[in-house]
């Protein structure tokens, strides 16, 4: 994500004074770094102003009511940082595993057991193919258009994106179309930034993997909430044991 609105900010000016496309621009790379800014509306809000106070405490120190060009300039670094537009080899599965690795870290899930079960839940997803996937894969589109409610937007990815509510929230942090385009879900980029931002945020179900694996505590079994309930949740919990040694 290039930002173009906010370069033009230079001397350091109270968020509430900025335009919407300005606003809109910082929610959009405050919610594309983890932050909860809510809608992307450009509407000044508690939301909005809440999250740009947590990214000044962890990223930028100074006074949180304030941007100007010096956290601008570090927010678009950390922008750089994450996947999304970043080339990955995506070629084999070994290089899709290092792609997920590094999209985790860059996104802070970075422990070995947060990573572990990324990985498992990415190899259970996607059949041990690493490659995104179409819900009911093994299916044809016709069975996805006559049985699933939510058609077209069914899931795809490395985990399955659904509902149209969940393509017009990655359209808005990303900045493309996924609600004209779903199948846009499906390129390697896009599914691995939606994998671990919906692992970081919580935007699958409302649990986040920090809530089940953090310094303090290793829940493989109920991580799974985090993506669909307790369904396959042992199975999972014991190929993220596999890959804890692996790492």
């Amino acid at each position: 994500m290039k930002l173009t609105q906010l370069v033009a900010v230079i001397d350091p000016t109270p968020i509430i004074q900025l335009s919407e496309d300005k606003l809109k621009e910082l929610q959009s790379a405050l919610s594309r770094l983890g932050y909860p800014v809510g809608e992307i509306d450009g509407l000044y809000g508690p939301k909005t102003r809440n999250a740009w106070a947590e990214f000044k405490t962890d990223v930028f120190q100074g006074n949180p009511d304030l941007i100007g060009s010096g956290s601008i300039e570090k927010l678009q670094e950390k922008l750089e940082e994450i996947g999304e537009g970043k080339e990955q080899d995506f070629s084999t599965q070994q290089g899709t595993i290092e792609a997920i690795k590094k999209e985790c870290t860059v996104q802070d899930i970075g422990l070995n057991t947060q990573i572990a079960y990324v990985l498992a839940t990415t190899e259970w997803e996607t059949a041990q193919t690493f490659k995104p996937v179409r819900e009911a894969f093994w299916l044809s589109e016709d069975w996805r258009r006559r049985n699933l409610r939510y058609y077209p937007y069914y899931g795809r990815g490395y985990v399955q994106l659904t509902w149209k509510s969940n393509y017009a929230k990655y359209s808005s942090i990303l900045g493309v179309n996924l609600v004209n385009n779903p199948d846009m879900a499906m390129d390697n980029n896009i599914a691995l930034f939606i994998l671990v931002h919906g692992f970081k945020t919580g935007v699958f179900t409302g649990r986040k993997i920090t809530d089940f694996i953090n310094k303090n505590e290793t829940n493989f079994v109920d991580a799974r909430r985090c993506i669909n309930g307790r369904d396959h949740a042992h199975d999972i919990a014991q190929l993220a044991e596999k890959y804890v040694q692996k790492l």
